[in-house]
């Protein structure tokens, strides 16, 4: 792993960067690649690691693909269905790690950039944060799942709203409408993206992949089936190291030690 850009810190926080300063902070293809082995090493056990930061490395999270080598193909459609499909595949590891998943959105964070905020469980926007789709801009539709996981934030009304007129959200409208967890100052932002994901490291696993996996699948359960699923949830959660060690700390009025019961 390309030690400043991919790694995973002393505090178990595996820090993925989707962009630099190069070609205008746009979506790094090779960086996307880099970051799609470190989660696939996750999910196999060969890399350990408690949470994930998205983050960018200049100015801005990520300012969306790079459209000038989207010109210079020789076959634009095939181009893009080759990005979009590596990404994909890297979104779909980010998922299979079951880690909290937390972004440092600081500047832009448009078309893809846009995505991949929706898909942190907890997003960290600057005081100067924006948000845009930008697909309609130059006359593409969203890919990194903008489309499916806008609505489930925001509702589709508001979801076709901002994608088709191409709004740019600031970081206090982003926070209203859900796509921002909290907004702090821009020279902040990555500091307390870190804290935020070393805290989450440090805590119970167990329950934030239940947590994540519940709240995923409360889109499309009935209210029946999803009742069972928390029933089957705690229950198992229940008899694991952590919450043993969890239930055990609250009675015994002290800070439950996760790591160590790992």
């Amino acid at each position: 792993m390309a030690s400043d850009l991919i790694n995973v810190n002393d505090a178990g926080v595996l820090t993925l960067t989707v962009s630099t300063s190069a070609a205008g902070t746009s979506l790094d293809h090779e960086l996307v690649m880099e970051s799609r082995e470190a989660l696939r090493s996750v999910t196999r056990g060969k890399l350990d690691a408690g949470a994930i930061v998205l983050r960018g490395a200049g100015k801005n999270f990520c300012a969306g693909g790079n459209v000038a080598k989207f010109a210079d193909a020789p076959d634009r459609g095939d181009y893009l269905r080759g990005l979009a499909d590596d990404m994909h595949s890297m979104i779909e590891f980010l998922w299979e790690t079951e880690l909290p998943v937390v972004a440092a959105a600081q500047g832009w964070a448009a078309g893809a950039g846009m995505s991949l905020v929706l898909h942190a469980d907890v997003a960290i926007g600057g005081t100067s944060t924006k948000m845009r789709p930008a697909y309609p801009g130059i006359g593409l539709s969203p890919d990194g799942g903008m489309s499916w996981l806008l609505p489930r934030v925001v509702g589709a009304a508001r979801a076709r709203h901002i994608i088709m007129t191409d709004q740019i959200l600031d970081a206090t409208r982003a926070l209203e409408l859900g796509i921002l967890s909290e907004v702090v100052e821009d020279d902040s932002v990555v500091d307390t993206a870190y804290d935020t994901a070393a805290q989450l490291a440090a805590g119970p696993r167990g329950s934030y992949s239940a947590i994540r996996k519940l709240l995923q699948a409360s889109a499309t359960n009935s209210l029946t089936d999803h009742l069972a699923a928390e029933a089957a949830s705690i229950s198992a959660l229940g008899n694991t190291a952590e919450g043993i060690e969890g239930v055990n700390a609250f009675l015994e009025k002290r800070r439950p030690d996760y790591p160590g019961v790992r």
